[in-house]
């Protein structure tokens, strides 16, 4: 509208000075022309013409101004859908010009910001009015200054500004005219803001490179290769910390002609550090622009800890962790390469089995046995030297595989490891003799497959064994039906503990002196529904092996102790029942709580309770000292079987709260078939004399042998001499008959 009026004006003016001038020619002319008709003509000629020229100028103007006024309301349009707000200060006239784009920026209407022109300074954050020192001087020297700053809005929102100003100065220097542009960043802020603390707080390293320089890193990557601040490794070369094959390998796929877009790629290397240390990341990389430029973005991992994880698996994959050897899996593997490999030629499969070293084990303690177990791993190393591999399968079980070698070389091998473990094994200062037992057996003949060649050299080294253990023996046919029946005994063994096929039979002592029961003997037994009458001899050994002797040992002293209970009801109140307690059970840490349970349970105070305990316990002393207190404590019996077989000594068993101890078989005999006559169990007796223990003597066949102890003051006896164990029912027969049951 301001234009349509100024050229209304501009046109009034130009036909009023058209009509002075026709009248100044209507003046003239007829001076001139000295014709009035003439002149009429023209002056009507000039005048039309002047009114369409006139006409056609008008009509020009309103078409532009009508353009103008378009494209005008197209600007406003456009700065009202991009939230920006123009403000224009004319110094010299103090014209001030804001847009109505500020109302959407800031929230307050138009109006306020005439009437208060600091309005946009006082609305500003507190935080951020340093801005405005900054901005001042630089405007002060004549500079275009970009300023970013938060502003709070009438209602408590804060958004975020950016503010172009730009100062005009005239020839003089004056500061004449100033133009200030505002857009609301709030959205690219918040993005910029949320994307920084998700780089600076990943635990992931985060780097851009250009022209092989570090030109980013997070904290989490300068820390990774350890500095202490990002100026350390800001402008370094890549290649201080990664190696130049990796870096150029990176920079060829990043940057590769044929790669799709955003495509990313994948490596895995190690970092050199700053403290020389190489650590192993996994990196993903990409091309970005950074700054204008193409660079690469790299982020990445430490991996270090899941690479030795994943060696550690490996290695548990085919390696023994205890003893670094082979494992089963290993061997297996290495064992049909050279069968498949080597037909033509014969190979040894050795299967060695530790002598008595579950005693130790179970005694000592694991600690102990482990160093054991590592030291005859290098002992089978030293002795097979370059002719096989050795593998540990488990617990004390170890296979070898020789390579190319026939009976002979292999007896050799077997010597040179029987040899190695004749000295014994130094644990804390402790001497422990630990034998092998070794069954061979010779591809092809006695196999072609690594499964049969293993069990064959099992069998050969269960008989081994039963030769009398550290020695070796070769497989043969006739051995099939030993490793079969041991298979078949475990299974019925485990049928039997499920179906009750065991009973408890009780053999009785007696008084040397005066013949009177004294105490009984609980013995299990075990009569197979088809095979019979089984040995504990066979079994029991089999049940310490596979761990059935500790349930089988609950259900001895429940059944013993419910029928002791039984005969003290019916007035035989004399006498404690005695039960055999394995070494497994000692390791069983619920062992004393369940025997306190079992005897409230059962209604039998505890002095009607021996335990006998092996001579073997004493290996691990500190530890059964400890156990023997608790169950003293409870006031059950104890003493010690098969004395002088095992490990004790004076000085151990001084210390423990013995109340007997039994002479084994086989000191017995000796009174009758040793050219010693008895000296060892004279010196027992009287050992346990001065000790103050009760002895007790098993095995008595004979009256020579019931004589010899009498005579040298040995309290108590048992034995096939006066009965051998009785079931329940006999026994009970023997008490009421009051003597021998033998008469």
């Amino acid at each position: 509208m301001l234009i349509k009026r100024n050229l209304s004006r501009f046109l009034l003016i130009l036909i009023v000075g058209i009509f002075v001038l026709f009248q100044i020619i209507d003046i003239l002319l007829p001076a001139l022309f000295h014709s009035i008709n003439i002149m009429s003509y023209i002056t009507l000629f000039v005048s039309f013409a002047a009114v369409g020229f006139l006409i056609y100028i008008f009509k020009e103007f309103d078409k532009k101004a009508e353009e103008f006024t378009r494209n005008q309301q197209k600007m406003k349009n456009i700065f009202d859908t991009l939230d920006v707000a123009i403000w224009s200060h004319d110094l010299k006239t103090d014209t001030l010009l804001i847009t109505p784009g500020i109302e959407k920026l800031y929230g307050y209407k138009l109006e306020n910001f005439y009437e208060d022109t600091n309005l946009w300074k006082e609305v500003i954050y507190p935080e951020d009015l340093y801005v405005l020192e900054d901005r001042a001087k630089k405007l002060a020297i004549g500079e275009t200054v970009t300023s970013h700053y938060r502003i709070i809005r009438p209602d408590g929102e804060v958004r975020w500004i950016q503010d172009r100003g730009i100062p005009t100065y005239d020839q003089k220097g004056d500061f004449v005219d100033f133009n200030s542009v505002l857009f609301d960043i709030t959205d690219r802020k918040e993005s910029e803001g949320l994307y920084q603390s998700l780089v600076e707080m990943s635990p992931d390293i985060i780097a851009v490179v250009y022209d092989g320089k570090i030109e980013y890193i997070n904290e989490a990557g300068y820390k990774l290769i350890g500095a202490e601040s990002l100026e350390q490794v800001i402008g370094q070369s890549a290649k201080n910390f990664v190696p130049s094959q990796i870096t150029n390998l990176i920079k060829s796929k990043v940057f590769s002609s044929d790669k799709m877009e955003n495509e990313r790629y994948r490596f895995e290397f190690q970092v050199k550090r700053i403290d020389g240390e190489n650590i192993d990341v996994e990196m993903a990389a990409r091309s970005i622009l950074y700054e204008g430029r193409f660079a690469v973005q790299v982020v990445g991992r430490d991996i270090t800890q899941r690479k030795k994880s994943e060696q550690t698996i490996k290695f548990m994959a085919y390696y023994d962790t205890l003893t670094g050897l082979p494992n089963r899996n290993q061997f297996r593997n290495h064992l049909n390469e050279v069968l498949h490999q080597q037909l033509n030629k014969m190979h040894a499969v050795m299967f060695l089995d530790l002598d008595r070293f579950k005693i130790i084990n179970d005694t000592k303690g694991h600690s102990v046995g482990d160093i054991i177990l590592r030291k005859v791993a290098g002992r089978l190393e030293k002795a097979v030297q370059n002719e096989g591999l050795v593998s540990r399968q488990g617990g004390d079980e170890f296979i070898i595989i020789l390579e190319d070698v026939d009976k002979e070389n292999a007896s050799q091998v077997a010597k040179r490891i029987l040899y190695e473990f004749s000295n014994p094994f130094e644990v804390n200062n402790e001497e422990f003799y630990v034998t092998p037992s070794i069954g061979i057996s010779i591809y092809p003949t006695d196999g072609s497959d690594e499964e049969t060649l293993i069990k064959n050299a099992d069998t050969a080294m269960y008989q081994a064994k039963d030769c009398g253990k550290n020695n070796y023996q070769f497989y043969s046919n006739n051995l099939d039906g030993i490793s079969t029946w041991k298979m078949k005994l475990e299974n019925w063994l485990r049928r039997a503990m499920e179906h009750n096929q065991m009973t408890l039979h009780y053999q009785p002592q007696l008084d040397l002196g005066t013949g009177k029961i004294v105490g009984v003997e609980a013995l299990i037994r075990w009569n197979h529904p088809e095979y019979g009458y089984i040995a504990p001899s066979e079994f029991i050994p089999l049940a310490e092996e596979t761990g059935l002797i500790v349930p089988m040992g609950k259900w001895i002293l429940r059944e013993a102790c419910e029928r002791r209970k039984a005969w003290k009801d019916a007035g035989f109140s004399d006498f404690p029942i005695a039960v055999n307690i394995s070494v497994r059970q000692f390791q069983d840490e619920h062992i004393i709580q369940f025997i306190s349970d079992m005897l409230e349970e059962v209604g039998l105070e505890a002095n009607y309770l021996e335990l006998e305990i092996t001579e073997s316990l004493m290996q691990n002393l500190e530890n059964s000292t400890i156990i023997l207190n608790q169950l003293k404590s409870l006031g059950v019996l104890l003493s010690v079987d098969d004395f002088g077989t095992g490990y004790s000594s004076l000085s151990y068993l001084k210390h423990l709260p013995i109340d007997k101890i039994k002479i084994d078989k086989s000191f017995v005999d000796d009174i009758i078939y040793h050219s010693n006559q008895g000296m060892m169990v004279k010196t027992i007796i009287d050992m346990g004399m001065n000790l103050k223990f009760t002895v007790i003597a098993e095995g008595i066949e004979t009256e020579e042998q019931v004589k010899f102890l009498t005579r040298n003051a040995c309290q108590i006896g048992q034995g096939y001499y006066y009965s051998k164990p009785l079931t329940a029912e006999k026994l009970e027969e023997f008490l009421v008959k009051g003597n021998n049951p033998m008469v």
